[in-house]
């Protein structure tokens, strides 16, 4: 049987590919932990690949800066010995919030949780309502474990009134919590645009994420004594975030099947797969359940 030309190669372990990798740009959430844990045959999948092949720069929607992100990883269990750098969103979006508090006290209306407000720490910024702000910052929802898109219509669309500039510091629309499926700043973004909202989004699949990643890969790289990457690996759960991001930068990407789309591989095949990557307008090289090497 002739199988598309958009068919993913579906392997059984990253070694099947790694020999044609220097670098590898992986997602986090999905892929190396759900959540409340880290999967350890991903792990292992990092290290190796690390140990033999070149860099390994996680690059997560996560709202939070890198230094966040690492203790989040590591309180699940995930060896920091695993990887090199962190590149998030989260850090992208303060780095941003920064260079416009540069000039002066910058008033800015939240949207997410306390537990996040750190992202903002430090920053000439002063949190103030709707009347008052000059931009609005999404993290998240308040409550995720409540909540829904559809909570937040009124705030939005008094947002769109007044004309804020949204930045978005996860464009993620959905993610895995152990076994529940919980909406990200990214489902608000996206019904923030509908209503005819400015997004500014920071992380996959926008280019200057990737090119953060990429430059963090041959920062790693060069510290290690070895020349700066030329064939990376983009690995990923997401199709609007981590495969298409890839796919627009020019990275071969592995998908994950069995992350946030797990309920839609049914069956599992390659034909199946190359329908459902074509549905999200991407592509990507090889596909396996689970990361493992």
């Amino acid at each position: 049987m002739t199988l598309p030309p958009s068919a993913p190669r579906l392997i059984d372990g990253l070694r099947a590919i790694a020999a044609g990798h220097d670098a590898l740009i992986c997602d986090v959430w999905g892929v190396i932990h759900d959540g409340q844990k880290h999967h350890p045959a991903a792990a292992e999948a990092l290290f190796r690949f690390k140990q033999e092949r070149g860099p390994v720069v996680l690059l997560t929607n996560a709202p939070r800066v890198p230094a966040e992100v690492a203790a989040q990883c590591a309180s699940y269990g995930l060896p920091d010995g695993c990887y090199d750098a962190i590149v998030s969103s989260g850090g992208a979006a303060r780095d941003e919030l920064a260079r416009r508090a540069a000039s002066g006290t910058l008033p800015l209306y939240y949207i997410g949780p306390d537990r996040d407000l750190t992202m903002i720490a430090g920053l000439d910024v002063r949190r103030t309502g709707l009347d008052e702000a000059a931009i609005a910052l999404c993290i998240g929802l308040v409550d995720d474990m409540t909540e829904t898109p559809a909570d937040y219509d009124g705030r939005l669309q008094a947002m769109q009134a007044r004309g804020l500039t949204m930045l978005c510091a996860n464009p993620d629309l959905v993610v895995h919590r152990g076994t529940r499926l919980l909406y990200c700043a990214g489902s608000l973004a996206q019904a923030y645009e509908a209503m005819g909202g400015t997004v500014i989004y920071y992380g996959k699949p926008h280019r200057p994420i990737y090119d953060a990643a990429l430059k963090a890969a041959a920062d790693a790289a060069a510290a290690a004594g070895r020349p700066a990457p030329q064939t990376p690996l983009a690995v990923g759960d997401g199709l609007l975030t981590d495969i298409r991001g890839a796919d627009r930068a020019g990275l071969e990407a592995l998908f994950i099947a069995d992350g946030v789309h797990g309920e839609d591989i049914h069956p599992y095949t390659p034909e199946h797969l190359a329908a459902l990557l074509a549905r999200y307008d991407t592509r990507a090289g090889a596909a396996m359940r689970a990361l493992k090497w």
